[in-house]
């Protein structure tokens, strides 16, 4: 993504440049990067002012428009029909709620229903909705308490490599479509956390990653039967997420020194 072309030197923008059209790139392709649209202002911003930040929005807009903007007049109603399908999706049978849903019908019998929509397996209902709607405002506001906490905090290369792992994570963890190929997308982050911490994550994104391939593929369609095994595990990758979002955003120990004084 980004990460790698944001330059460290405030006085030299061709990299925070190349870093906004980057993200601009990720975001034409996949929505999510999106979420780091406020990290990279914030980082470029502080250290190379304000002019700069605008500079590279305004480039990161304009490979967005250059993308889209063909064929958003080639098929306005397919570009807007892509963007609201998303958007309106039900509760996928691998999400948090879902998860919570299926491990209680297992184990006390509540009823769930599974309906095929949108391209995936659904729970339907009353219940299945509201949770779908209440985990979208958490994630917002999750996404939103990792932006407030990097732009409150000295403006450090490895903040900057956290921020971008918890904000992506926080997005996953607590949105109401949750495939599995959504956990590539920590792959090239987590790792570049340093230290302990990063050691930390890392192990805790190893152990989701191992969980979800102990269910997907082969044990899907038992997952849609709701069969109690794929469930739990599905159950336990979901607290796995909240588990490495806890690892990347924790406070460090008051005796831990920073990692640039390392």
């Amino acid at each position: 993504m980004a990460l790698g072309c944001i330059d460290d030197d405030a006085a030299v923008g061709n990299g925070n440049r190349l870093g906004g059209a980057m993200l601009g790139l990720a975001i034409a392709a996949k929505i999510y990067p999106a979420v780091l649209v406020p990290i990279l202002a914030v980082w470029v911003w502080r250290r190379a002012g304000r002019r700069e930040a605008l500079v590279c929005l305004g480039v990161l807009g304009g490979v967005l428009l250059a993308v889209f903007v063909p064929f958003a007049v080639l098929s306005p109603h397919g570009v807007w029909h892509s963007l609201t399908t998303q958007t309106s999706r039900p509760l996928q049978i691998e999400t948090l709620g879902s998860g919570v849903l299926l491990v209680l019908h297992a184990v006390a019998g509540v009823g769930v229903t599974m309906k095929s929509s949108h391209g995936s397996q659904n729970l339907a209902g009353s219940g299945p909705d509201a949770l779908a709607a209440i985990q979208t405002v958490a994630q917002i506001l999750a996404v939103a308490a990792v932006w407030v906490w990097f732009a409150r905090g000295p403006m450090e290369r490895d903040r900057l490599v956290r921020a971008f792992a918890a904000a992506v994570c926080a997005f996953i963890a607590f949105s109401k479509v949750f495939s599995p190929q959504f956990m590539i997308w920590l792959i090239p982050l987590v790792p570049l956390v340093r230290g302990r911490r990063g050691l930390l994550a890392s192990g805790v994104l190893a152990l989701a990653l191992v969980l979800t391939q102990m269910w997907f593929p082969f044990n899907y369609w038992d997952l849609v039967k709701f069969d109690a095994y794929p469930s739990t595990l599905v159950f336990l990758r979901d607290l796995a997420m909240f588990g490495l979002l806890a690892a990347l955003l924790w406070p460090a120990s008051r005796g831990a020194r920073p990692v640039a004084a390392r």
